[in-house]
């Protein structure tokens, strides 16, 4: 079986295009195939499909083996490997998502192949029920959530896939590793949780850090600098467009006033291609 790496930021891929359905053993086959010493290494194993619904079906398994219901730096990935190779011969185009449906994506092109691109990410879940968390509100501000006699404020927001937003005093040098987990699995959010880690620049610009369920601290996530920007603007600290500067590079998210939904660009790039065996 053929495969391609790919990654959005650093967040890594292994993509693989031709199957009808998933394998049976796909959790498996994420697990043995994303590992980082006894496979090819990825944060995730992405399967395009056919759809009914959009050109082309997404389906992300994590390197843990969980299914992720939406992932922006994937979706980039999928569109450029799509029109690359000539399965779409156009610059607009829908990638449906277990998180979103029929997402539609604008391809930016650079020498007759995909430079950049923007993904309609759709509106964002604020109810807190929904997101879900364990908080019956209508949104969820700046919320107290303790973890080992510590207590954080996070935003949660679902782009398809559920996030806490924790705003920090220096998200570059945060320690992820220790609390990322921690408030991953918290009893507050009943299918665990994405966690931000953010800081404000100012109205424009904003770092931050992410541990990923199912995947742990990643370069980048696209879904998570959305729900960032978007927490950013309920708190009052951002326009409604702004650079989310993460480890692996920057994407510049809109939270569009008009449709109430979020847009997202960056880029997406192949590391190499290669032949699965076993």
């Amino acid at each position: 079986m053929e495969f391609t790496k790919m990654h959005g930021l650093g967040n890594d891929f292994v993509v693989i295009f031709g199957e009808q359905a998933l394998p049976h053993n796909v959790a498996e086959l994420a697990e043995k195939y994303c590992n980082r010493f006894f496979g090819i290494g990825a944060d995730g194993l992405v399967y395009i499909l056919p759809s009914d619904i959009a050109d082309y079906k997404m389906r992300i398994i994590n390197s843990d083996g969980s299914e992720a219901e939406q992932c922006g730096n994937a979706i980039r990935c999928v569109s450029k490997y799509l029109y690359d190779h000539g399965y779409v011969q156009k610059e607009h185009i829908t990638i449906e998502t277990l998180g979103a449906g029929a997402q539609a994506v604008h391809l930016q092109l650079k020498d007759g192949q995909v430079d950049k691109v923007t993904v309609d990410m759709g509106e964002p879940v604020l109810e807190g029920i929904k997101i879900p968390t364990a908080v019956d509100a209508k949104t969820v501000v700046n919320y107290p959530v303790e973890v080992d006699g510590r207590e954080f404020r996070f935003t949660a927001v679902s782009m398809g896939n559920p996030h806490c937003v924790i705003y920090v005093d220096d998200a570059v040098s945060f320690d992820l590793g220790t609390w990322g987990p921690k408030l991953e699995v918290h009893p507050l959010f009943p299918k665990k949780v994405n966690v931000e880690f953010a800081t404000v620049h100012d109205r424009g610009k904003v770092d931050m850090r992410v541990w990923e369920r199912g995947a742990g601290p990643t370069l980048a996530c696209g879904t998570g600098a959305c729900a960032t920007l978007v927490s950013s603007v309920l708190n009052g600290s951002t326009d409604r467009s702004a650079w989310i500067s993460l480890k692996g590079g920057d994407l510049f998210i809109e939270w569009n006033e008009e449709d109430n939904h979020v847009y997202m660009t960056g880029p997406a790039a192949v590391v190499y291609k290669g032949t699965l065996e076993g």
